[in-house]
């Protein structure tokens, strides 16, 4: 009776305490009455976002300029003047965009440098996203946050600037704009930037740090926010992966430092038509003005000009408060645990409580449940994809059923432990056994400390199961209560690693999530490894694990508010005078087979111009399409001229239909310097050779049909094989087409080219015969500048009459 009361309450305080690190991420109470003026309203945030988010509203589309004026209104009622600035950009994306930031600025009283609240307003092209999460919900958290500020009437010291940020989906121009353009950009000292990259969940914090992150540590523990959910290993993972936001423009370009906020559960929504008002979480956006509201009042007084730092700190969040201390810690305390820890082996083995042979027999279960549990997983994964074929439809890699999936593994990797671990063993046994799971966190450590020092903090819990260890040597007895108390670390501290990897990184890698689960449950070898009825459990925890699979597989269809991405491009070779109809789909649906047919050829030709996409599709089948009636854009030859060893190309193309983008390729194998083009220089290049990837020069997204020119030089003998593909998001509405609805199932897919009719075209130049050298003039830095009849485009600025004061 007494074994089955321990196993009970141990499995109720170990669940308890997970169960509460959870619950604490977040607010999880919400209001829905607007609440005091005083305090920040979630129910007022999401009436923002409700507005901003009636209607896709990417840069070039018509309710762009709709909710431009939507936002100056609401800055004005603020009481705030604001100001319009207007400029284009070359990203080192390479997309061209003409950008539109919306700004105000509220004056301190003795400002040291100002505070920029950042977030953009652009939703993203293609998919028919309403942009609710991406990025109205941080546009509706500064507004409402700065309203809060503003009643409270809170004294502030440092200049607050609120940018709201265009293009950013498509390359991070308007921030570009405003970081290298705008005379504000040198006052700033810190930026607080609002993001999301799903739809749900907690939001995370991660600060960018130009040299040391020292400064920007203490300063957000000194804030205090609520709900801290962050630590300095996600910033790790996060600079390793191909994610940038607004901020790193700040940070590369203006060595400016800051914090990203950004909730990033339900990713099957990010970028899609579901990320709307209904699909949008209560708590998250509440969460964003839990940390908006004392960051705010906390750096609108700080001396934002004493931020900088060499040293790097170690941060982890827990239920009872945020944790820091510097990088250099890491080494002393990973060498103190392998002292401690050959130390107590010693003082064990000499006592007679530890025995080697035991020892040994300790690392047959862990590594045989480690290597089990991580094949099962990461095989049946691809079983999975094998199965349900269309889950390679989500590009981001999380299924509507994910969380099903992340269940599934966490109680089979544990009913794999306690299968590994089956007999009753004494406290002697057990506490042999706990050496094993000790030694390889040991040696995880030791790797992380020169390779990944942001986990510095994983070596905690190994201390606590130290603890437990030592406490054994000394007495030669166990005591449940005190191992529960020395295993909360474990729980708290690596435990929502589990499933917050697979929710960010995507279920590759839900192998990871199983071999850290019995990684941890290694370290609760203390509290769990004397259960009765190990088999019993192992059988129970089996059955869940059958559960969360056969509700993975219940929920593995598609239906309205879960739908299926698909895709459906028209391109016409102006060329060849041949169309087609193409698709980015694995699998084709009904809606697809009506233009694809059954059984389409495989899109091989098509892919010649790769077109960038975030995770790098390709077009993947193609079937002859009827021709249409277009109009193709005018392609005008500028100059083409010789300079020296170099050749000079001056190209103006002209839409002659509504086009939204233009993707200009020329041969991967052609060096191309001093590009400019409408006017703009290659945003952060300063060497003349321009950094391309591929055939693709730019994509230039078209605001108001205005034409693209383009100027540059090649050396003298390049083989060039220019041309254009000009693109319209309009395939559904266009008049030369009948495309039949999309069923409530399905939607755009997201991140490619979609929905677009596409004429493609080659760019004639004379190949053969050079028009005469008229410039004798060698290159020079700036080499435009020499070129008659080349044509510069400045960047315009719309400001207020009140400008002037700031």
């Amino acid at each position: 009776m007494k074994n089955k009361f321990s196993t009970l309450y141990v499995i109720l305080f170990i669940s308890g305490i997970i169960g509460s690190v959870y619950f604490s991420m977040m607010p999880q109470w919400i209001s829905d009455k607007e609440g005091s003026l005083s305090e920040f309203s979630a129910t007022r945030a999401l009436e923002k976002v409700a507005a901003i988010a009636k209607k896709p509203h990417y840069i070039t589309s018509e309710n762009h300029k709709v909710i431009e004026d939507y936002l100056e209104h609401e800055l004005q009622e603020l009481g705030l003047e604001t100001e319009i600035q207007e400029g284009t950009t070359l990203s080192d994306w390479g997309n061209l965009v003409k950008s539109k930031n919306i700004m105000a600025r509220i004056k301190g009283t003795n400002s040291s440098k100002a505070l920029l609240l950042l977030s953009h307003y652009d939703s993203a092209p293609h998919s028919y996203s309403l942009g609710a999460s991406d990025d109205a919900s941080g546009i509706a958290t500064i507004i409402e946050g700065i309203r809060t500020f503003l009643h409270q009437k809170t004294p502030h010291k440092n200049d607050i600037i609120l940018l709201f940020s265009d293009a950013e989906e498509l390359g991070l121009n308007g921030a570009a704009l405003f970081a290298t353009q705008h005379r504000w950009a040198k006052e700033i000292g810190l930026v607080l930037n609002f993001e999301a990259r799903g739809t749900a969940g907690p939001s995370f914090m991660l600060m960018e740090a130009n040299n040391g992150n020292e400064a920007l540590v203490k300063g957000f523990s000194k804030s205090n926010p609520d709900y801290p959910v962050s630590n300095s290993l996600m910033y790790s993972i996060y600079k390793m992966l191909p994610n940038d936001t607004d901020l790193t423009v700040f940070r590369e370009q203006k060595k400016i430092q800051g914090f990203n906020f950004a909730f990033i559960d339900d990713h099957f929504n990010y970028h899609t038509a579901q990320d709307d008002l209904n699909h949008l979480s209560k708590k998250s956006i509440a969460h964003q003005g839990a940390y908006l509201m004392p960051l705010l009042n906390y750096f609108s007084n700080s001396n934002l000009n004493d931020l900088n730092a060499s040293e790097d700190y170690v941060y982890f969040n827990t239920p009872f408060g945020f944790i820091w201390y510097p990088f250099t810690w890491n080494i002393s305390l990973l060498l103190a645990a392998i002292a401690a820890f050959i130390f107590l082996i010693i003082i064990g083995i000499g006592k007679r409580i530890l025995d080697p042979i035991e020892i040994g027999k300790g690392f047959k279960p862990f590594f045989s449940a480690l290597v089990a549990s991580g094949t099962v997983v990461f095989v049946g994964w691809q079983l999975l994809l094998l199965i349900y074929p269309q889950y390679k439809e989500i590009l981001q890699g999380f299924t509507y059923n994910g969380h099903d999936y992340i269940g599934a593994v966490v109680f089979l990797s544990l009913a794999s432990c306690f299968l590994f671990y089956p007999k009753l063993t004494t406290d002697f046994q057990n506490t042999n056994k706990t050496i094993a799971p000790l030694s390889l966190w040991i040696l995880i450590n030791g790797a992380i400390t020169f390779y990944l020092p942001g986990a510095g903090f994983f070596i905690i819990p190994v201390y606590f199961g130290l603890l437990q260890l030592a406490y054994y040597v000394i007495t030669q007895k166990t005591n449940t209560t005190l191992n529960l108390i020395l295993s909360i670390p474990t729980c708290i501290i690596l435990v929502p690693f589990i499933t917050m990897f697979p929710i960010g990184l995507g279920l590759k890698i839900l192998a990871g999530s199983a071999v850290l689960t019995v990684l941890v449950f290694g370290l609760l070898l203390p509290v769990i490894g004397t259960f009765s009825y190990k088999k019993a459990i192992a059988l129970s925890l089996l059955g869940i694990a059958i559960g969360f699979l056969t509700h993975a597989h219940l929920n593995s269809g598609y239906q309205k508010g879960t739908a299926k991405p698909n895709s459906l491009v028209y391109i016409y070779n102006a060329d060849t005078n041949k169309a087609s109809w193409v698709t980015y789909d694995v699998n084709l649906d009904s809606w697809t087979t009506n233009y694809l047919g059954e059984k389409p050829k495989k899109a091989t030709t098509i892919n010649k111009n790769h077109l960038f996409s975030k995770y790098d599709s390709e077009f993947t089948f193609e079937a002859n399409a009827p021709i249409k009636k277009l109009k193709k854009s005018s392609i005008t030859l500028l100059k083409d001229s010789t300079v020296g060893k170099h050749r000079f190309l001056k190209i103006r193309i002209t839409p002659n239909r509504k086009v939204n983008r233009y993707d200009l390729f020329v041969n991967k194998n052609v060096t191309i310097h001093h590009l400019k083009a409408n006017g703009a220089s290659p945003l952060g290049q300063k060497e003349s050779a321009y950094q391309r990837k591929g055939r693709k020069i730019i994509s230039y997204y078209v605001a108001d049909n205005e034409p693209l020119e383009i100027a540059f030089y090649v050396t003298k003998n390049s083989s060039l094989d220019l041309e254009v593909m000009e693109s319209s998001f309009d395939l559904l509405t266009n008049n030369a087409f009948t495309i039949v609805k999309r069923a409530p199932w399905m939607m755009p897919k997201p991140f490619v080219l979609n929905d677009a009719v596409v004429i493609l075209q080659k760019i004639k130049t004379n190949q053969t015969a050079l028009v005469p050298n008229t410039i004798k003039a060698p290159m020079q830095a700036s080499p435009l500048d020499s070129i008659p009849n080349s044509k510069k485009v400045k960047s315009s600025t719309k400001m207020t009459p009140t400008d002037e004061k700031h």
